[in-house]
């Protein structure tokens, strides 16, 4: 086990955590959503695929895949999705789990990431209001908006998921929109920094450790930015039910972390702890419990009649 260059105690909420959460929210709402979407040709022959952009935090554009069952009922319900550190959206017809399962399935393309890069978790990390997931979070609370505005979404039957840094983003912006159906969370990375920088030995909290090696001074300056994202923090302001899973051999996202954040969890949650499994958290098994757990919270009957595709916004 490394020092603990943060302490071993849970970072504690900004005093001005509330406000400094609205101002960014209130710097995005400046932008009209300007939602795009364009379809996208594929082999597939059950779910239609379209290219979809939104304003993001400060009016960037921010990238999704847009996945929609093509056999449709009522408005749909809708999960938003988050992907691993240096993942970006991946390809059009990866990850066809939760179309095939009957939802609208919005994928967010997490802001200058893909192809593995690295390095996002040191990006304005001595500055709160330049923290790179200060803008990645805003994003997300964007997203579910611009999946909230297709005709083909149930506004009120949206969820939140992710996996490692996605889970990290599902948290967040389970502390930033209130009326979300439910927040899952898997091995959420940038949880509980503290604890992940003394027993992370592989993955992106070695990234940060190594910078805080090199200049231990920047500690306090690490810790006072880290303490508004951190996926304790967020549990702190959660509203949605909660599905929060680890496997206690991971070493990218250590269990104890994801043990803190379900501690902290303001709403009701459910914690799955997977004994022999790493950072994939359970894996199959895991996806398989989330998609009972979604199928419950989505339960709704049908009254309205099959709407049209209708999802081309400008």
């Amino acid at each position: 086990m490394s020092s603990a260059p943060l302490g071993t105690e849970p970072l504690p909420t900004p005093d001005d955590h509330a406000q400094y959460w609205a101002d960014a929210l209130a710097d995005a709402d400046r932008y009209p959503l300007a939602l795009h979407v364009e379809p996208v040709a594929t082999a597939l022959e059950t779910t239609d695929v379209y290219d979809v952009s939104f304003a993001g935090s400060g009016g960037r554009r921010v990238s999704a895949w847009l996945r929609v069952p093509r056999v449709r009922t009522a408005p749909m319900p809708a999960v938003v999705h988050a992907n691993g550190y240096g993942a970006g959206r991946l390809e059009p017809v990866d990850d066809l789990t939760w179309s095939a399962a009957g939802y609208v399935h919005l994928v967010l393309g997490t802001h200058g990431q893909g192809a593995g890069s690295s390095g996002h978790i040191l990006d304005g990390i001595l500055q709160p209001e330049r923290s790179y997931y200060r803008g990645v979070f805003v994003d997300g609370a964007r997203a579910v908006a611009a999946v909230r505005a297709l005709d083909v979404v149930d506004p009120m039957r949206v969820a939140m998921i992710g996996n490692s840094q996605g889970g990290a983003i599902a948290l967040g912006v389970g502390a930033l929109v209130s009326d979300l159906v439910g927040v899952f969370a898997q091995a959420p990375f940038l949880t509980h920094a503290p604890e992940a920088l003394r027993r992370a030995t592989a993955g992106p909290w070695t990234e940060l450790r190594r910078f805080l090696d090199e200049d231990p001074d920047r500690a306090q300056a690490v810790a006072s930015t880290l303490a508004y994202v951190d996926g304790v923090t967020s549990a702190r302001h959660a509203t949605a039910p909660g599905w929060l899973s680890a496997g206690l051999d991971d070493t990218v996202c250590p269990p104890e972390t994801t043990n803190a954040a379900a501690a902290a969890y303001r709403a009701p949650v459910r914690h799955r702890a997977w004994p022999g499994a790493g950072h994939e958290a359970g894996a199959t098994a895991d996806r398989l419990l989330a998609l009972a757990a979604l199928r419950r919270l989505f339960e709704r009957p049908a009254v309205q009649p099959p709407p049209p595709i209708g999802i081309c916004h400008e």
